[in-house]
């Protein structure tokens, strides 16, 4: 075995961990590793190579579970979704190659991204075939003999999704360095760049399982506040985690001046001298170090630390709220410890 074929302890653990978390959803992760594995074997060529590098060993599959879950809560057959739950992992990965790219950060999920890996053209290369791939596997449905209404739907909620995604990558560009750019902004970015997976994922799902239109409802309400909850929580991490739950460099983000969601709430609760602190922070040529240690102190005087995790809970205790139109099951547990997991996720 090679070691591009070699699973990495950290994503072993983080597949451990989900399990631990989920018990319930032991089963659907069981499937949807199986299943990636069998699709993406040892000893590819050419690009398929350096997909299968971005894919396995496999993370969470927190994405893909959104699907196989939201199928089985309305009723569905979770086996018959993993082809279209897998869409959206490729979907996922290939965004976080192109990322990778753009943020230079050098480390992904434990090791080197792809971009630090195999270079700069094949990870743009590698991005653009998972993308690719994923319109393939969405369309992959067929064989479970869909209708074809529902098959389209299936199609253009993925590619609705990866329109919305790359929306929100230009939108954080525009935010990048303005600390003034308001949470109205910030909230509208990452609806988009985080959010519209976690919604298309339980969309899709409820397609695939056949759900009623109160359903779907439900779940795209369920996913909506869940998304944000896991993105509020990912630009907490930095400051109260150890920097491995994010999967990126726990500077990266000062180091791209961005202003997360504690910082933008930090903004709102600061005065003038505390705001110009900010704001030099996450200006051009700040080293990394330096920004995280200025903006930690920030967060920590303006209380916006404790604001921002309050603010967590409660998009996850909403998301959770969601389900509860859903019938008890083994599945709608699942969906709501994925909605609890936003608010501790460094642990």
């Amino acid at each position: 075995m090679t070691p591009l074929d070699s699973p990495t302890a950290q994503a072993r653990t983080a597949g451990d961990d989900l399990v631990r978390r989920l018990p319930d959803a032991r089963p659907s992760l069981a499937l949807l590793h199986r299943e990636m594995e069998r699709r993406w074997p040892a000893g590819l060529p050419d690009v398929d190579r350096i997909s299968r590098y971005a894919l396995l060993p496999a993370g969470k599959l927190l994405r893909p579970l959104l699907v196989t879950e939201s199928a089985a809560a309305v009723g569905g057959d979770p086996e018959q979704a993993v082809s279209a739950a897998l869409g959206v992992e490729y979907l996922h990965v290939g965004s976080l190659v192109h990322d990778d790219v753009i943020d230079g950060d050098a480390t992904r999920r434990g090791r080197p991204s792809v971009a630090a890996h195999f270079g700069t053209a094949d990870a743009i290369v590698t991005g653009d075939a998972l993308i690719f791939d994923a319109v393939q596997a969405a369309a992959g449905c067929t064989r479970d003999r869909l209708p074809a209404e529902t098959l389209l739907s299936v199609v253009r909620t993925l590619a609705g999704a990866g329109i919305e995604l790359c929306r929100g990558q230009t939108l954080e560009a525009e935010l990048c360095g303005d600390t003034e750019c308001g949470m109205e902004r910030y909230l509208r970015m990452i609806a988009l760049k985080t959010g519209a997976l976690f919604r298309a994922a339980c969309r899709i799902g409820a397609l695939l399982g056949g759900a009623t239109a109160r359903q779907a409802d439900a779940l795209e309400q369920f996913a909506a506040h869940c998304g944000l909850a896991f993105q509020m929580s990912d630009d907490l991490l930095p400051h109260t985690g150890d920097g491995t739950a994010s999967g990126k460099p726990p500077l990266s983000d000062a180091a791209n001046g961005r202003p997360t969601f504690p910082v933008l709430l930090a903004h709102e609760l600061a005065g003038p001298a505390e705001r110009r602190r900010l704001a030099a922070a996450l200006a051009s040529g700040t080293p990394a170090a330096e920004a995280q240690r200025t903006v930690r102190e920030v967060l920590e005087t303006t209380g916006a630390l404790r604001a921002a995790r309050e603010r967590v809970q409660s998009e996850a205790a909403s998301a959770e709220n969601s389900l509860s139109v859903l019938a008890p099951s083994r599945s709608r547990n699942v969906l709501a410890g994925v909605a609890r997991m936003s608010v501790d996720r460094d642990r």
